[in-house]
């Protein structure tokens, strides 16, 4: 499948199977523990179906101008993605080859934070380019961490991104997911901090699965006092 407009052509082509992919490490350990964060609950809530792809740091391929561009965004999350013939690995994603266009990525922003925002348009395009105008990816969030900053854009009518407004709630609804996105304060695990995290469509915050542990055991303690104060001493 092509692209072409007046200045550019979009091609979309497997990586090939000898490209070596950047060794570099995460920037931070923050990085790593919110996208597992993100896709931890989703898959608790048993939303990660078939056909749908859910990465972090995932090389994400196009090509621009028959030069192949690959960035990795923080997390994104796909439908219809064509499954791999065991034994293979998916070690890259094309859209439109592969599957769907992502339906939302996600970049969490460290010490170099202008990539990020950068349209550079030529070799090689900045992040912003990449997701905008090659693979117009609908949704495109920025999160800083340390402040706890949520920037959401959508791509309009124009292919443009829009900086979007979250409702009452603080939160923005990301269709493609069906969820909304938001911004949470706590702990999980050895990080407190703020934490990007999903709510249904009534306003309940969806678990981590140390969260429902807890409350499943609160629930237990509760019915085992309720006993008691019966008079029956619950099993153990």
């Amino acid at each position: 499948m092509t692209v072409s407009t007046a200045d550019i052509k979009i091609t979309w082509e497997k990586l090939p199977d000898d490209f070596i992919l950047d060794e570099e490490p995460v920037e931070n350990i923050d990085q790593p523990l919110l996208a597992a964060a993100l896709r931890e609950i989703l898959e608790i809530a048993g939303l990660l179906l078939e056909g749908i792809l859910v990465a972090p740091n995932m090389c994400v391929c196009a090509t621009l101008n028959d030069k192949l561009v690959t960035k990795a965004p923080d997390w994104f999350y796909a439908r219809n993605v064509q499954p791999l013939a065991a034994p293979e690995i998916r070690r890259s994603y094309t859209p439109n080859l592969e599957g769907e266009i992502p339906d939302i990525a996600l970049e969490f922003l460290s010490a170099n934070q202008y990539d990020e925002y950068s349209s550079k348009p030529t070799f090689p395009p900045g992040k912003w380019f990449f997701y905008e105008q090659m693979l117009r990816v609908p949704i495109y969030g920025i999160f800083e961490p340390a402040a706890g900053l949520l920037e959401v854009y959508r791509l309009n009518s124009s292919g443009r991104y829009e900086a979007q407004q979250p409702d009452e709630n603080n939160r923005y609804w990301i269709a493609g997911v069906g969820l909304f996105l938001g911004v949470w304060y706590g702990t999980k695990a050895e990080r407190t901090g703020y934490w990007l995290r999903w709510w249904d469509e009534s306003g309940q915050m969806l678990l981590w699965g140390a969260e429902m542990v807890e409350r499943e055991r609160q629930r237990a303690d509760r019915l085992a006092a309720q006993l008691r104060a019966a008079g029956i001493e619950p099993e153990a």
